[in-house]
């Protein structure tokens, strides 16, 4: 039943409901977390709201087999890494529940892929095996089932002349790229653009200097002729994504949430407003762990709107020493 319920969701009490359902399920079902859970001293007895449920630190995905299934893995989405630096990976029983995460998401914020034409640019996710970002964009391609649809990877003259043609025919167009990449097309080509959502991935991947999230979006929104840039927050350890329209606000689906936990101390959280780490809670992750402290800050300003601030430095989640599982 749980399976058939996450995509159900119609309220918050819903979702709280659901999401302790789910961490019974996951305490039982994954030895891992199930260790974790135990060294904290919480068992699904003790725990009554979201805020009692335990995070696992993001980088168990490196050390860890994080599986709450005994179906057989039929793919396995793994991080981009520096040469010699250990990789996450996400192992998934059931292609399916990413599949209705990403397309439901997209859904609810964008509509129906029908509707656009979309365009990614993603060299760095091409070059390697086992991007989610790439099967998830690889999808929306197809159902878009647009003839100029398709990924770019080095061909940067292609893509600006038919982004361009298909901004003047009118044609509702959906750009999807890694920062660096968008730099690069437009230090080479002028645009001016009406038709267009822009949509940046994150990450320079050690091709420019890393910058802030508003003087990206300064160069882009004027080198694209767009008043705003939209972004997807999402990776590896996921199976949902959170999007912003602009202003560097993300929402999250309806089956995703974030809570902010307090920098110093892993265990407590913070009120809206706060900047702290980002927990997330995934239920698509319904056969890994839902339940994940991310190494990214943030502030959360509504039930379902957050902005990302940074990183913690050196990626520590501090506050947390159990890593020796």
């Amino acid at each position: 039943m749980l399976r058939e319920d996450i995509f159900k969701i119609t309220s918050e009490l819903e979702f709280n409901t659901l999401a302790l359902r789910v961490f019974k399920f996951q305490y039982e079902a994954n030895a891992v977390y199930q260790k974790f859970c135990k060294l904290l001293d919480k068992h699904p007895s003790n725990v009554n709201s979201l805020r009692d449920i335990p995070f696992i630190p993001i980088e168990f995905f490196k050390s860890h087999d994080i599986l709450s299934s005994k179906e057989p893995i039929v793919k396995t989405f793994t991080s981009s890494g520096t040469t010699g630096s250990q990789t996450s990976k996400h192992f998934i029983t059931d292609l399916t529940i990413y599949e209705d995460s990403f397309n439901i998401a997209f859904q609810e914020f964008y509509g129906n892929p029908e509707d656009y034409a979309i365009l990614a640019l993603l060299p760095s996710y091409l070059e390697r095996d086992g991007s989610s970002l790439i099967y998830m964009a690889n999808n929306l391609i197809a159902d878009s089932k647009h003839p100029k649809s398709g990924f770019y990877l080095h061909n940067l003259e292609d893509l600006a002349q038919t982004l361009k043609a298909l901004d003047a025919s009118g044609q509702k167009t959906l750009l999807i790229g890694v920062s660096f990449a968008l730099l690069d097309l437009v230090d080479a080509y002028s645009f001016q653009l009406e038709n267009t959502i822009v949509m940046e991935t994150g990450g320079m991947k050690g091709r420019r200097k890393e910058m802030i999230r508003e003087e990206l979006h300064e160069i882009l929104s004027k080198g694209f002729g767009v008043n705003h840039i939209h972004s997807e927050y999402g990776m590896t350890e996921l199976l949902s994504q959170a999007y912003s329209n602009g202003q560097g606000v993300f929402n999250c689906p309806k089956h995703m949430k974030i809570l902010i936990r307090d920098p110093e101390d892993a265990l407590t959280y913070l009120n809206k407003g706060k900047t702290g780490g980002i927990n997330v809670i995934d239920l698509a992750n319904l056969n890994s762990c839902s339940f994940i402290a991310t190494q990214d800050l943030g502030k959360q300003i509504s039930e379902t709107d957050f902005e990302i601030l940074g990183r913690f430095d050196h990626s520590d989640v501090r506050g947390c020493n159990l890593m020796v599982l």
